[in-house]
């Protein structure tokens, strides 16, 4: 009998939660390379809430999918920032529908006692930045995955 491995695991929709610095950097990972409108993006005042529906290239699988050559995937995920005092955009038109957004990495800036600010930068150098009580993220897989429209690999320039 061997140990179970990484690659063992079922490949089911991810559902992970950030709290820390460091699991707003694997969350981060994820999200990487994520596309969205600018009508996929909803503020919530009452409940302090930013929600995004995304498509997220499926880094956790890419490797796989190389190795058996299949085809790359992404999934329409819910990246839910909850616990949030203020909000700011810079270069992004959260009103514009035809408007691609490409999700490049998301930042947490530590404040006092907890609170923080959320930077998540976007490619074109946009960027909304969220001020929050605390780490509070959630990101959610809300259907299955398919084949992703470009055929490739998400590329960065320099990598």
């Amino acid at each position: 009998m061997t140990d179970a491995s990484f690659h063992d695991a079922d490949p089911g929709p991810l559902m992970l939660r950030a709290e820390g610095p460091e699991d707003v950097q694997v969350l981060s990972t994820l999200v990487q390379d994520a596309v969205l409108t600018g009508a996929d993006i909803t503020f919530d005042r009452k409940r302090r809430q930013l929600a995004m529906l995304i498509n997220r290239f499926r880094w956790e699988d890419a490797e796989d999918a190389k190795r058996d050559g299949r085809e790359f995937e992404r999934v329409r995920a819910l990246l839910v920032i909850s616990d949030i005092t203020g909000i700011r955009s810079d270069g992004v038109k959260r009103a514009d529908a035809d408007e691609v957004l490409s999700l490049l990495a998301m930042i947490w800036q530590p404040g006092e006692d907890g609170t923080g600010r959320l930077m998540l930068e976007f490619a074109g150098d946009g960027t909304i930045a969220v001020d929050a009580e605390c780490i509070s993220v959630d990101l959610r897989d809300v259907t299955r995955p398919y084949a992703a429209n470009s055929g490739s690999m998400p590329r960065h320039e320099g990598a």
